[in-house]
């Protein structure tokens, strides 16, 4: 898909957001309250146009010194909180706090229903677009970020410098997907569950599906049956 479609897709995507908002509730009614804040998280999914043309995401290697996954490169996000109004809020509430970026940069294209971890988390997926870059003053929070570094949203569609690994959950095998990536001289593996929301970003943007088989884990599939949806 060339990048005249891409940003057709986007500009299709960003209408059918907003066209939804305006008919129904959004994440922070009565169905996202029902979820509650202590089990749901929101990412952003910040994508921009790079000096190819091409579109990159935005990713983050989290401080050595986290509790959770620490050293794991990650989508800037987090927990929800009492004072989010909804999935977009924390998304770009994080995204501030993590990296320094200002909201009013991001054009939120659309929200992606929720994937839920294996500790029974609902991570949203809310995909933003950067139109400028260069308005961008990268400010990473040492205490939450070691590193941050972009890459082409595309390569997740390409079987290059990926590799997957068999695993069971429940009785039922699923694959962890590996995307080896070089940024700035460093080396970063993007894996697991921001494989897979990638994975999941880029055949819905540049509508296709990726040459190998994702076989999902069965529980991030499961949002239904765990958590209400937005």
């Amino acid at each position: 898909m060339h990048s005249g479609s891409v940003e057709q897709r986007l500009q299709a995507l960003a209408q059918h957001f907003i066209a939804e908002k305006a008919v129904k509730p959004g994440p922070a009614g009565p169905a996202s309250t029902a979820a509650g804040t202590s089990k749901r998280a929101a990412v952003l999914v910040c994508l921009f146009k790079g000096e190819d043309g091409d579109l990159h995401v935005i990713l983050t290697k989290r401080a050595s010194t986290l509790s959770s996954n620490p050293g794991d490169v990650a989508l800037p996000g987090g927990k929800r909180e009492e004072g989010d109004a909804d999935d977009v809020d924390t998304a770009l509430r994080e995204a501030k706090e993590e990296i320094g970026l200002d909201p009013s940069l991001v054009n939120v294209i659309t929200v992606l229903q929720p994937i839920v971890t294996k500790r029974g988390m609902a991570v949203v997926p809310v995909i933003g677009l950067l139109s400028d870059i260069k308005a961008f003053s990268p400010a990473p929070n040492a205490a939450e970020v070691e590193a941050m570094f972009y890459a082409p949203l595309e390569m997740f569609l390409k079987d290059e410098n990926r590799r997957a690994e068999e695993r069971e959950w429940m009785g039922a095998k699923y694959l962890l997907h590996y995307f080896n990536y070089e940024a700035d001289g460093k080396e970063y593996v993007i894996w697991a569950l921001t494989a897979g929301i990638l994975i999941r970003t880029a055949s819905i943007v540049y509508q296709r599906q990726p040459p190998f088989s994702e076989q999902r884990p069965k529980f991030w599939s499961d949002v239904a049956q765990n958590t209400a949806m937005p």
